[in-house]
């Protein structure tokens, strides 16, 4: 068995390479994306396994399939940058991974109270030598409405933490659950974007919630809203968001996730020109020069355990497929 490994980060890759020892799978691996670059390293390789910026367009898929792929596994949970359907359509099967909720949760708790009590202003005033309260008086959670959209297992956990604050909690999916009914309210996406004091966002990338973020929406929110993405990006219009907080409908911005952003995080720009079509980084460093904008760069899931659990995830979804049949990785068929 052989398999090709992309994008492969210096801490996954000794948990990598030791699993594929212990398999005895035969390894070929880089830093670098898939693209068409790069896809001829896959030639012969039973699987493949990368993270969420390599390009699986048709052409790739077409490529990988000539060369004898039949596994892709993404190591990250979404799987959005995968055209899943055209893959399986080729004879392979589509896996994701899978970690603990806890690092993207707390993650989301940290970025609401940065938020609520205006840090990003205080550490700059601080740094600055200015030590007034000048605008920087915040909320306790105790008193605000927050809404969490997605109470997928990520959004279940948010709203397990948030229940120990004493904030009134809003929640919001299509598939509604028990365990969520203990500790929040299930409403309609018109009652949650008009009653929260903060949203976050813990939603999929499907084609129903791609610009979820719309202008119309952000103008249904509460004047001073805070608004939490450590998502997905394109769950926001990135128009909507600037609109939004120039006209201050938006009193606070943290973003980890950011529309447009394939190409650009997870890599050092210091020493070069970046050049995006639409100008979406044009429109990140806009957002980025308001003091209540925060942004950082899609590290929410960055935990130690998470990123064992990932790499193990894309070496072990291609060995349990092509050795069992199946794997507790494999994203269903109807999605």
């Amino acid at each position: 068995m052989k398999i090709a490994a992309y994008e492969v980060r210096p801490d996954e890759k000794p948990i990598i390479e030791g699993l594929c020892k212990e398999y005895g799978i035969e390894l070929v691996s880089t830093p670098a994306n898939l693209d068409a670059s790069t896809v001829d390293m896959a030639e012969g390789c039973e699987g493949v396994t990368m993270l969420g910026q390599s390009d699986l367009s048709d052409p790739i898929i077409d490529k990988l399939a000539d060369y004898g792929c039949q596994v892709l596994a993404a190591r990250c949970v979404g799987f959005d940058h995968m055209n899943r359907h055209y893959a399986r359509s080729k004879g392979m099967h589509v896996c994701h991974g899978s970690y603990a909720a806890n690092g993207v949760a707390e993650y989301t708790v940290m970025a609401i109270l940065m938020c609520i009590r205006n840090y990003k202003k205080a550490q700059a005033n601080t740094d600055d030598n200015d030590f007034t309260l000048k605008g920087k008086m915040g909320r306790e959670l105790r008193s605000l409405t927050v809404g969490v959209m997605g109470t997928g297992k990520i959004g279940r956990t948010v709203i397990q933490l948030l229940s120990s604050f004493g904030c009134r909690i809003l929640a919001y999916d299509i598939f509604q659950n028990d365990e969520v009914r203990k500790y929040a309210e299930y409403v309609d996406l018109d009652t949650i974007l008009a009653e929260s004091d903060v949203i976050t966002l813990h939603m999929p990338l499907l084609e129903d919630t791609k610009g979820m973020i719309s202008k119309e929406n952000v103008m249904k929110m509460k004047d001073g809203v805070v608004l939490i993405n450590n998502a997905r990006g394109e769950l926001c219009d990135v128009d909507a968001l600037i609109w939004g907080v120039e006209n201050e409908k938006i009193g606070a911005l943290f973003m980890d996730a950011f529309p447009g952003e394939v190409g650009i995080i997870h890599l050092g720009h210091d020493a070069d020109i970046i050049r995006t079509e639409g100008m979406p980084y044009f429109k990140l460093k806009y957002l980025r020069s308001f003091v209540n904008v925060y942004h950082t760069p899609h590290m929410a899931f960055f935990t130690q355990e998470a990123a064992e659990s990932m790499a193990r995830c894309g070496v072990d979804a291609i060995y349990e497929l092509l050795t069992k049949g199946e794997t507790q990785h494999e994203v269903p068929k109807n999605m």
